[in-house]
């Protein structure tokens, strides 16, 4: 049987390791966030990129092409 000084440190050990892992937790988090917080998704891209929206021209076309297509693709 455990003495009641034997409880007390393993209570104590269990509290300072989720604590430090907490604290490790929290920073590694702190970091993911400072490194994608700098991260400019936004900016103009560079090279032979393309235009994906408005690529290719729309033709005229019917409720019912429209429909047929949402039907086909799902979208």
């Amino acid at each position: 049987m455990f003495s009641f000084f034997q409880v007390v440190f393993q209570t104590i050990k269990v509290f300072i390791i989720f604590t430090g892992c907490t604290i490790l937790f929290y920073y590694g988090i702190m970091w993911v966030n400072e490194e994608y917080q700098n991260y400019h998704q936004y900016d103009k891209p560079r090279g032979d990129a393309v235009k994906v929206s408005n690529a290719v021209e729309e033709e005229a076309s019917s409720m019912l092409d429209r429909l047929k297509l949402f039907y086909l693709n799902g979208e």
